[in-house]
């Protein structure tokens, strides 16, 4: 089981080429810092975007740093109900005709067990769009939803059925967790790579990523690495160790690297 997603939607009225692929190697770090959240992400097809939060007087705010409370920052506005009208719109998908499960990624900035519990509880409402844990079993659906930063781990174990999983850390892979647990594993591009682009790769550098890429693959874990280098360079060689999501802020540039690499 291999499980790619995103979550991406448009306020206005957004209509997908069915015949136009996604681009399943496209993380939007931030998504919500773009002129446009959702739509940006949307308008260049990327299968995975990312959003901060912070539980602020019972509400999840979307922000990278402890933010100024503002309605429509908060996760439901941004993402969540944007993203179930597209669903609805879509038979199901967040694109047309498209049947891979999208990612949002959850950054928790604040406490972890306790926006957890708040998250938990607003993401019952889209229970009908979520790929789900259920005695043992994921059912995928439309949408992932995978916590990183603050992650509740003892929560999420506990739980019989629950609509998140989480980013494990790629340098130390716990075997003891439950695969249906950790759906992701990640670690910052300069705790593996020293190399930036310039000259080619050094070989040990190389191996040592390949070497943790096949070690998640194994266990069914997509991999991301997070501040990455932002040139084409250090994007083919992530590519050609397996890494399966880049991380970038630079959505057009990544968007059309990636359709070359198609097209090549």
């Amino acid at each position: 089981m291999k499980l790619i997603v995103v979550i991406y939607i448009s306020f206005s009225c957004y209509v997908l080429n069915a015949q136009e692929c996604i681009l399943k190697n496209a993380h939007a770090h931030n998504d919500y810092k773009n002129k446009y959240p959702l739509t940006d992400a949307l308008n260049n097809k990327f299968i995975s975007i990312e959003a901060d939060i912070f539980l602020i007087k019972d509400k999840l705010i979307v922000s990278h740093t402890y933010p100024i409370i503002k309605k429509k920052k908060n996760l439901d506005y941004l993402y969540l109900k944007p993203l179930l009208d597209s669903c609805l719109k879509n038979n199901g998908k967040v694109y047309p005709d498209c049947q891979e499960s999208l990612i949002l990624l959850i950054d928790i900035k604040s406490e972890a067990e306790k926006t957890y519990e708040k998250l938990k509880e607003i993401l019952l409402h889209y229970s009908s769009i979520l790929t789900k844990y259920e005695n043992g079993k994921i059912i995928t659906n439309a949408i992932t939803i995978i916590i990183t930063g603050n992650k509740p781990f003892d929560e999420l174990q506990k739980e019989t059925i629950r609509y998140a999983f989480i980013d494990q850390s790629l340098l130390s892979l716990d075997k003891s967790l439950e695969s249906t647990l950790c759906l992701m594993a990640s670690t910052k591009y300069s705790n593996v790579l020293k190399w930036k682009g310039k000259g080619e790769i050094p070989k040990e550098e190389k191996e040592k990523l390949i070497t943790l890429v096949n070690q998640a693959h194994k266990e069914d874990k997509v991999v991301r690495l997070w501040a990455s280098p932002e040139n084409k360079k250090v994007w083919t060689e992530l590519l050609n160790c397996g890494v399966d999501l880049i991380n970038t802020d630079k959505l057009e540039m990544l968007g059309a690297f990636l359709k070359e690499q198609k097209n090549n």
